[in-house]
């Protein structure tokens, strides 16, 4: 289809099946590692780090490639603690009248409760937005499109990056999420889509004795 917007040669170098085999095997051992983590440690994460993974979330597919994603970094740690006072309110309304038995019979196994301590001793919190719109230099307001779907990817990344560099995540969505609009200072027009706890593990952390489903059971393949 013919475009009046350039295009460059592809930066592409093929490797052979077996070695691509190896590195399948070998990046899917790393992440086989990863678990959410509610006990962390407060020592402190390189700034380099932090912008080294989201960068590498910025580099996610989306929808007209509009990238309507924001990524807020707090380490104050007084922004921290009235995230969690505020988050904790929510997180309150939500275990004691918004879930049904069901959902909290769900939750059950994992031992969460509406206490949030790391989100004030984790080192950072990085607050993903979504944007519903993008604005060009001049002002002009421009639809963002598919951005749950971008916003979920580019998270995705964001996650696995950070478990590549050798920290600890914990993904949390209290709900409604609007507080962290003004605490952060973001325009209205933009969702909070979630909050990225990442850090190094506490010592002697522990985490729930789970297991993911076998590949039988999320695999169909059709031929």
């Amino acid at each position: 289809m013919k475009t009046k917007y350039p295009f460059i040669n592809l930066e592409y170098s093929e490797v052979s099946q077996d070695e691509m085999i190896e590195r399948s095997e070998c990046f899917y051992r790393k992440m086989r590692e990863r678990r959410t983590v509610r006990d962390l440690s407060n020592k402190i994460v390189p700034m380099s780090i932090i912008e080294n993974v989201i960068a590498t979330a910025g580099t996610a597919p989306s929808g007209a490639n509009m990238q309507p994603w924001q990524f807020i970094v707090v380490t104050n740690s007084v922004l921290k603690n009235k995230i969690r006072v505020e988050a904790e309110k929510e997180e309150k309304e939500f275990y004691e009248h918004r879930a049904s038995q069901e959902w909290l019979d769900a939750l059950a196994p994992l031992a969460t409760d509406q206490d949030k301590p790391f989100l004030e001793v984790a080192p950072i919190l990085i607050v993903i937005f979504l944007k519903k719109f993008s604005y060009t230099s001049e002002g002009k307001r421009l639809k963002n499109y598919y951005t749950s779907e971008s916003v979920g990817i580019a998270t995705g990344l964001l996650i696995t990056a950070l478990h590549n560099a050798g920290l600890v995540t914990l993904t949390h969505t209290p709900s409604p999420m609007k507080f962290l609009n003004t605490l952060l200072d973001r325009p209205k027009e933009e969702r909070p889509y979630m909050i990225v706890v990442a850090g190094y593990p506490a010592q002697n952390a522990e985490v729930p004795d789970i297991v993911k489903r076998d590949i039988s059971d999320i695999l169909t393949l059709i031929d």
